[in-house]
């Protein structure tokens, strides 16, 4: 099964508005990290850097919850917790709306976020909620996992906030505090808590932290997200959200590689397909998100402080199924862009990925047409159709060129 139809003749879709934090989500967030703004913003920035360090350099050491930290805390809050939640917005509106149609009135829909941290997918999942058309038939329970009793008691308080502020009295949310490399679904079942199943298990920026000092990792963390995918439901969604750091991102590629080798589900998206990823090839190589996006108004100042820019939403991330069910209709003309366009001397070029592998994709100038024109407003993301290209087979170690004639077209199906 797929979701989105192609477009007809030349049309193309409608690029998604740019994702921010809404202003209620962006006001609860406010009042909580208020003080940290003022008096103690150089602390605040001194933490901002500490975890950069810790995220993206010391990636290997099992260091202590740095929710358990209060300037860390406020710093992840601050700066990580609004870049974070955006992300999984912009997941949340690109997975398959929920299945109500096997639902009775008045049963819930029913969500596990597993490494929940202090709220990072609680709170866009909350606004996501109270826009759904479904929700005066279902009330939502939603079921929160961490180690850090301090990011738990933090994901309350803020959660408990935005319900009252959207008005929202059909919510039941429930926190527990365990230890996900040791947690099993046979375990938290016989502690009494909710078995499922879930219409979406979330995990987001945690597969990365998860088995580091284990001798095999990919083993172990592919391991735990096919447990893990015995308590989704038939037609729900399990998405896992990563940095779109190379290391962790390959560990994720790997992960994917088992999970569809092993026949426990299927990629709704990014891919479209289930061959082994192309990005393993080579070594130095990876394939990751980068998305626009509007930060609130705190953040600016803090990239001036510490020498950041957080102008876009970098990362990477797997949404799976057990039904089958894909973003678009797959096929040999339909790929994925996984760069940016590249103005090349008189031609522009892209990478681009599906069933065929990721060739490296060209226009010349001279023969942009009417047809192949849509390629010019394509970004990384983006889903396009593209037919009647040409090339000849890769040499040893080469990548395929492949180009787009005069006659070739350029169809985009699904813009990001």
């Amino acid at each position: 099964m797929q979701d989105t139809p192609a477009p007809e003749g030349g049309a193309t879709s409608v690029r998604p508005p740019v994702p921010s934090l809404s202003p209620l989500v962006t006001l609860v967030l406010h009042e909580e990290i208020a003080p940290a703004l003022g008096e103690t913003f150089d602390r605040l920035a001194e933490g901002v850097l500490a975890l950069s360090e810790q995220f993206t350099r010391r990636l290997a050491e099992t260091a202590p919850s740095y929710l358990d930290d209060r300037a860390l805390s406020q710093a992840y809050l601050a700066y990580y917790l609004p870049v974070n939640a955006a992300k999984v917005q912009a997941l949340l509106d690109e997975m398959p709306d929920i299945d109500c149609a096997k639902k009775a009135p008045g049963d819930p829909i029913r969500i596990l976020e597993l490494g929940s941290g202090p709220g990072t997918a609680l709170l866009p999942l909350l606004e996501w909620y109270a826009a759904a058309s479904w929700r005066t038939n279902h009330p939502l329970e939603v079921v929160s996992v961490d180690r850090s009793a301090a990011a738990l008691a933090t994901s309350e308080r803020l959660s408990d906030r935005l319900i009252r502020a959207l008005e929202i009295s059909t919510v039941t949310t429930r926190r527990v505090r365990a230890d996900l490399e040791r947690l099993t679904p046979e375990s938290y079942c016989r502690q009494g808590h909710m078995g499922g199943p879930y219409d979406v298990i979330i995990l987001a920026n945690c597969l990365g932290e998860l088995f580091r000092t284990a001798r095999d990792p990919i083993a172990r963390k592919t391991a735990f997200v096919q447990r893990w995918l015995g308590v989704l439901a038939e037609t729900g969604t399990f998405m896992i959200l990563e940095p779109a750091l190379r290391p962790v991102t390959r560990a994720l590629h790997q992960v994917r590689d088992g999970l569809l080798r092993d026949g426990v589900c299927m990629v709704y998206s990014p891919c479209l397909h289930d061959q082994r990823c192309p990005a393993l090839v080579k070594d130095d190589d990876w394939c990751h998100e980068e998305r626009v996006w509007t930060p609130p108004d705190w953040i600016p100042p803090i990239d001036r402080r510490v020498g950041f820019i957080k102008d876009t939403l970098k990362f990477s991330y797997l949404l799976l199924r057990k039904d089958g069910r894909t973003i678009v209709p797959r096929g040999p003309a339909v790929f994925r862009l996984v760069s940016e366009l590249r103005d090349m001397k008189g031609e522009i070029r892209v990478w681009a990925c599906n069933e065929t592998g990721r060739p490296e994709v060209g226009r010349q100038d001279r023969l942009k047409r009417e047809s192949n024109a849509a390629m010019d407003d394509c970004r990384r993301g983006d889903i396009v159709e593209m037919e009647a290209l040409i090339g000849k087979p890769a040499k040893p170690g080469m990548t395929r060129l492949l180009r787009i004639p005069a006659e070739g077209s350029v169809r985009v199906l699904r813009q990001v």
